[in-house]
């Protein structure tokens, strides 16, 4: 099995230049989780990097698995579950 280099697995260092004020915000937020500014901002541009490389993710499916799949979504929605939810007060209902 190939293992990294200690370069490989070493931090690398990235430089960013932020407003005052949002840099304000990150602390408070990365207070607030215990967190220290780079480990907060390093987690959240990891989470939005994976997002973003998951929405680029194709799937592909047999001709038959696709119809059947456009054919539950064309079916309305039922269920208990369904009809609670609709009868459910609304916030906006007073």
């Amino acid at each position: 099995m190939a293992t990294k280099s200690s370069a490989d697995t070493h931090a690398k260092p990235v430089n960013l230049r932020i407003r005052e004020d949002i840099r304000k915000v990150i602390d408070r937020a990365a207070s607030i989780r215990g967190k220290t500014r780079s480990d907060f901002m390093i987690d959240a541009a990891y989470r939005a990097a994976e997002d973003t490389l998951l929405d680029q993710t194709l799937v592909r499916v047999d001709e038959h698995s696709y119809r059947h799949y456009l054919d539950i979504l064309d079916q309305p929605p039922s269920g208990d579950g369904f009809e609670r939810l609709m009868n459910a007060p609304k916030p906006w209902q007073s």
